[in-house]
């Protein structure tokens, strides 16, 4: 039966606060922290256990091999003798944020009956663009079925491609018919802060071609500049969709109005849940990651917010979300975690998930979580991951040996020894 899976990166050994990542305001402000991995690590594992407990799929991916030597020989240079800027570009651990994996078309929606996924090119940002080759590989391991799954090389450069995090599907259900989102941007060329559009238009539909989506069911949507100014880097910081609900802030979108009565003209019954700027900020929805929340159907077939502490903490965000809980508004649960670590770096519930609807029988079993294999990881990580990491350390090849057999470790304890390198 297919339903939808959410697959968590599991937060690498080498996770740091490098300050890479232009446009990312929380990730430019917390530069120069000292990062704790292992607590990092296991506040995403409680994210899956919980939400495994909320009986909804769980699946994961494994950290990519860092430093990224193979990236750095392509540039003529080592570990040892890059220069520090580069170093920790190759010790990234941005694969965590699973949503810029791939862009998935489920089954229902493509011409050839098959779930669709296209590896994301992350062209924009250095430390997540040699990303896409080891994703690719995980992957065509997961998803390996060809009578359910096609997986797609990424669409070349230069035409930027960030993944789920600028798309958004709204259908009656999950395994039903859809209306594929491609969000896209366009780099401001005046403003206080000139952020790069790091999705392009020309990708989004590329992708929608390689699908074999209907073009009477896909929308191409612009973001607003504002909203990619304020640290919007993807869409997925000031909106999400499930099902029928498209949660979003008023300045999400270049043209709202026009995007609206395209999505109502496609999906009569879908419901807009706006959130107001003159009650929540485009700052605090970003600082708050309140739009990056995991929007999700429980079993029940009641929908619910995973969301950060942040959420809780910022007044305004609360204050609007209690109240349309205790209303009559679609969203009728909200659950808080823990996820400071990858928060810190600009990483909230929904950055650390990729959405794929299939039937879990024809997936790579290794990758499905449970209860057991959550417990076997949660010890791995405990006992190999580095507590702390500061900047300064990036520089240490006993962190590099450090880093690459705990991942190796990983591997060999999932029974993905294909992955080891």
């Amino acid at each position: 039966m297919r339903t939808e899976i959410n697959f968590d990166g599991i937060v690498g050994p080498s996770h740091n606060y490098a300050g890479l990542s232009l446009g990312n305001l929380a990730s430019t402000r917390n530069f120069g922290k000292v990062s704790a991995p292992r607590a990092a690590a296991l506040q995403g594992l409680a994210k899956m256990r919980a939400n495994l407990e909320r009986g909804l799929a769980q699946g994961f991916f494994l950290p990519q091999r860092r430093p990224d030597e193979v990236w750095l020989h392509q540039l003529g240079t080592t570990v040892e003798a890059a220069d520090a800027v580069l170093r920790a570009n190759s010790l990234s651990a941005s694969s965590m944020w699973a949503a810029n994996a791939a862009t998935v078309s489920p089954a229902a929606d493509t011409a050839d009956g098959r779930c669709h996924l296209t590896v994301a090119n992350l062209v924009t940002m250095p430390h997540r663009s040699h990303e896409w080759r080891e994703t690719l590989v995980q992957l065509q391991i997961a998803f390996a079925n060809e009578a359910h799954f096609a997986v797609h090389a990424p669409v070349p450069a230069p035409f930027g491609d960030e993944g789920a995090a600028n798309h958004m599907r709204l259908c009656a259900g999950h395994d039903t018919p859809g209306i594929e989102v491609f969000v896209y941007g366009v780099t401001p060329s005046t403003g206080a802060a000139p952020y790069p559009a790091r999705q392009h238009r020309e990708a989004s539909e590329a992708v929608a071609r390689i699908h074999g989506l209907s073009p009477t069911r896909t929308v191409f949507a612009r973001q607003s500049d504002e909203a990619i100014a304020a640290g919007a880097f993807h869409n997925d910081v000031v909106a999400v969709a499930n099902e029928r609900v498209l949660f979003t802030h008023e300045l999400a979108f270049a043209d709202r109005d026009a995007l609206y009565a395209e999505l109502r003209a496609k999906l009569p019954e879908i419901e807009i849940v706006e959130v107001p700027a003159s009650e929540v900020s485009l700052a605090d929805a970003i600082t708050s990651y309140l739009f990056n929340a995991q929007l999700v159907t429980l079993p029940s077939g009641e929908a619910a917010l995973v969301l950060p502490g942040e959420a809780r903490e910022t007044p305004s965000v609360w204050r609007w979300l209690e109240a349309h809980v205790a209303g009559n508004g679609p969203i009728r649960h909200l659950f808080v975690h823990d996820l400071r670590e990858s928060m810190a770096n600009g990483g909230g519930p929904a950055c650390l998930r990729l959405r794929v609807v299939a039937d879990p029988a024809t997936i790579d079993p290794r990758f499905i979580a449970s209860p057991e294999k959550l417990d076997r990881i949660e010890a791995l990580v405990a006992r190999l991951w580095p507590e702390h990491i500061a900047v300064e350390d990036l520089a240490s090849p006993a962190l590099w040996a450090a880093c690459v057999e705990a991942r190796s470790a990983l591997c060999r304890e999932l029974g993905l020894e294909e992955l080891a390198g």
